[in-house]
């Protein structure tokens, strides 16, 4: 009966009438969920006066610190996991939709000085960050529907200018020209993005990968820096 009512739950709240709790999970198991997830919807609860719009439940869990949250805008069923950190501070602000998840110790930066107010970060329904992800978000980054991305994967979407050598390059400022993460994506553990880049519809980039350039919809890449290896399906043919 537990496992039934419960299953009814979260279909309703995830709007998936396919949701199955595996049947192997043991009771005790499943009364700790329940009474973790009861905390931090209470929590969510709690700090949806303060957000830009919150269009459903809200998952927060400890120690999670959310900076300029007037500027955060938060879709139906969100879940920020343990010692997350988002600041919303940018041009565009925090956009996190339906069914996003955020991993245990994730930074969500928008700008890194406020002599340059930076661009901002949207992720799309049911796609996630993995646990020690770092987004800085200065240029802009986007995640499109569906992405999958592991654990301890960097997005940078700003660079040093370095052209002059008679003065520091501290001194000689940034550029951003943006991330962009399309639909359907993986992205490995370890995986390193970035600015300029943009990973196309179904891509897939192995673990540990340095992606420096444009990547092509349902391709395979890997590598230091990262190199095409395959297609997932044949790529289109040049007119």
């Amino acid at each position: 009966m537990l496992r039934t009512l419960l299953q009814t739950l979260i279909r309703k709240l995830k709007r998936d009438s396919d949701y199955t709790i595996d049947p192997a999970l043991p009771t005790s198991a499943l009364l700790t969920l329940i009474k973790e997830r009861g905390l931090a919807y209470l929590r969510g609860w709690l700090r949806r006066p303060f957000l830009a719009e919150c269009g459903g439940a809200f998952f927060v869990g400890r120690r999670v610190q959310l900076l300029n949250t007037r500027r955060l805008h938060v879709g139906r069923s969100v879940t920020l996991e343990d010692d997350v950190k988002i600041d919303a501070l940018s041009r565009q602000g925090v956009w996190l939709g339906d069914n996003v998840s955020i991993g245990r110790f994730t930074v969500i930066e928008c700008t890194g000085v406020i002599t340059h107010l930076g661009e901002g970060f949207r992720i799309g329904d049911n796609s996630n960050l993995g646990d020690y992800n770092f987004v800085g978000a200065a240029g802009g980054v986007t995640i499109g529907r569906h992405v999958l991305i592991g654990q301890g994967v960097r997005f940078h979407s700003e660079n040093h200018v370095t052209i002059r050598t008679d003065i520091p390059i501290k001194e000689q400022g940034v550029s951003h020209r943006g991330i962009v993460v399309e639909d359907d994506v993986w992205l490995g553990s370890g995986v390193i993005v970035l600015d300029g880049v943009r990973v196309g519809t179904g891509a897939v980039v192995a673990a540990g990968s340095v992606v420096t350039r444009d990547v092509p919809p349902y391709a395979v890449v890997a590598g230091v820096p990262a190199q095409i290896i395959r297609y997932r399906k044949e790529p289109p043919k040049e007119v």
